[in-house]
């Protein structure tokens, strides 16, 4: 499964002004909401009971949360670099910076497994962390998220 698969232009917040998680993820729901069609609170209700069994913060300054949902179709992601760091519980207490929240089926099983590795190898690559931290556009992050040689780099 590549990025290009989960994200649309739509699905990337360049400056995401919160001073929560709560707030975080409230937005991240809200977006999800536009570009699924689901119910925006039934996105956050998930991602929140996810949290609750442990941070997606992952560490260096990436939080993944994700979640399933009934009725959707396929996995979606959105993207979103916040304006200012949050404290995010992470698992290396450092402020987050940088969210990519992942919604699948409730049926997606491996697919969804497959979307979290994909997602958390991309994360790891500190050349392309540091890329994203130092872009405010909307389309150039769409751009670094979906290019051959990110999902390459991350494989």
């Amino acid at each position: 499964m590549e990025l290009c698969d989960l994200l649309t232009s739509d699905s990337v917040i360049e400056k995401l002004a919160v001073t929560s998680k709560k707030q975080a993820l409230q937005e991240v729901a809200r977006r999800g909401a536009l570009i699924t069609g689901m119910d925006e609170r039934a996105i956050f209700d998930t991602l929140l009971e996810r949290e609750r069994l442990g941070t997606t913060g992952v560490g260096n300054g990436i939080a993944i949360p994700h979640g399933k949902l009934p009725g959707l179709e396929r996995p979606y992601g959105i993207f979103a670099r916040l304006a200012r760091p949050i404290d995010f519980d992470a698992i290396d207490d450092q402020p987050v910076d940088i969210v990519f929240a992942l919604l699948a089926p409730t049926d997606a099983g491996a697919d969804h497994l497959k979307a979290l590795a994909r997602v958390s190898r991309l994360f790891r690559d500190r050349e392309m962390c540091e890329k994203l931290r130092g872009s405010d556009r909307a389309d150039a992050l769409y751009g670094l998220l979906t290019e051959p040689t990110a999902t390459s780099h991350a494989a």
